[in-house]
């Protein structure tokens, strides 16, 4: 059986982190403050919306949103995002994300400051995360994978690493940050050959699936005591939320492995909040 990587005990330990470094921003005076932007009422930007505003205020990190119509000029959008560059009580914000597709989306990504680009959205923080320079912060989610891997004690240095997806904001910066951690990194997409990707996965120590296929990674893929990351967030013919990894399949062979709710994504809007209040150190260090 594998050792089961939650991510509950993660989001904990960087909860409690969060909130050692509000206390020392409170003794100065400030507020860490986080910006929301949403383009109309999708039910899944709603949703999501309401777990961040409910974590960062348990956390103590104020949340100010700014919500906009769905008809929403790019002018008004670019303005928005400028007053929040401007405003020096806000220290990141979040751009909900697709755009309607009348609005140019990376003109508009490029309007965001890097100092408050909490998710890297903009093209300098892609360029930070891709050099290893501290410019923004690096996506969450792939943070998360990281955090989740750094809790856990599991070793990158040297490792092979088979990252699944390619997306930007995913399987890339993921595939980056493994590879500031010197580990030796493969990234498998959706033109890979499938015997490849079997192949690459099974001779692999480390698999991170974030290819939004469900079921993708299934037991003639890994071998044991491998580390399997499930960054993968479907649905399944059941109805139910499932992963990547077909985990009842791949779980009795592997050496450890992330559930799927409950994993990944339990980490994820904790960091975050967690780059809010990072941005917010960095404008108190700034200030020394």
């Amino acid at each position: 059986m594998a050792t089961l990587l939650s991510g509950a005990p993660v989001a904990q330990a960087l909860s409690q982190e969060i909130e050692q470094n509000c206390s020392v921003l409170r003794a100065h005076g400030i507020t860490p403050t986080f910006g929301i932007v949403r383009v109309g009422a999708r039910p899944d930007d709603l949703a999501y919306e309401r777990g961040v505003s409910k974590r960062a205020e348990k956390l103590g990190v104020s949340i100010r949103t700014f919500t906009l119509p769905e008809d929403v000029s790019e002018e008004q959008l670019i303005s928005t995002l400028e007053q929040i560059n401007e405003d020096d009580t806000i220290h990141g914000c979040l751009l909900f994300r697709p755009l309607p597709p009348s609005l140019d989306a990376q003109k508009i990504s490029r309007v965001l400051s890097p100092k408050k680009d909490v998710d890297a959205i903009t093209t300098a923080s892609m360029g930070g995360l891709l050099t290893n320079v501290q410019v923004g912060f690096a996506p969450c989610t792939a943070t998360a994978c990281l955090k989740l891997l750094h809790y856990y004690q599991i070793p990158l240095q040297g490792k092979r690493i088979v990252v699944v997806g390619k997306s930007v904001t995913v399987g890339l910066p993921t595939a980056l940050l493994m590879m500031n951690e010197d580990a030796t990194v493969s990234v498998c997409h959706i033109l890979t050959q499938p015997e490849d990707t079997r192949a690459m996965c099974r001779n692999a120590d480390i698999i991170i699936s974030a290819a939004g296929c469900a079921n993708l990674i299934r037991a003639d893929y890994v071998h044991p005591g491998q580390v399997v990351v499930d960054v993968g967030i479907n649905v399944g013919p059941d109805g139910k939320m499932c992963g990547d990894v077909a985990f009842s399949e791949v779980e009795p062979i592997v050496g450890a492995i992330t559930p799927v709710p409950g994993g990944v994504g339990a980490v994820t809007s904790t960091v975050l909040i967690g780059h809010t209040v990072e941005a917010a150190m960095r404008t108190l260090s700034e200030q020394s």
